[in-house]
């Protein structure tokens, strides 16, 4: 049994991207499901699908490199608050992940969204984490 499901999915992610896989599955949970929408909407991943027929549901991440250097479009994933030490920050305080070329994800109580979108709509969160 995983303990900490967003550190599993981006530990598998990260492990995917070093190996130069070209998709990645990992098992589903409806807050792993929005990051995937979150990552396909910043244009981190070429394409995902929801594989509900499966027994234990599953998400197919199709990864994005770059065609020439084939250099992965995610460097980074770095989680941020975990369940031993939860990360809270106000609107005033939102994470900047490297100056605006990167994103941060932030659960608000208006649903997981990026830090530029929770800035406009005024909202503070728990920092799940940051995605270059």
């Amino acid at each position: 049994m995983v303990t900490d499901p967003i550190a599993d999915y981006l530990t598998r992610m990260r492990n995917a991207i070093m190996a130069k896989h070209r998709v990645v599955e990992i098992p589903a949970s409806n807050l792993k499901k929005e990051i995937t929408k979150i990552l396909f909407e910043k244009g981190y991943i070429l394409n995902y699908k929801f594989d509900e027929e499966a027994k234990p549901q599953t998400i197919k991440i199709a990864l994005k490199y770059h065609p020439v250097t084939k250099m992965s479009a995610i460097t980074t994933l770095t989680r941020v608050s975990s369940p031993g030490l939860r990360r809270y920050v106000g609107v005033e305080k939102m994470p900047r992940v490297l100056n605006g070329l990167g994103i941060a994800i932030v659960s608000t109580s208006k649903g997981l969204m990026t830090d530029k979108e929770a800035r406009s709509l005024n909202v503070g969160g728990e920092v799940l984490c940051y995605i270059s």
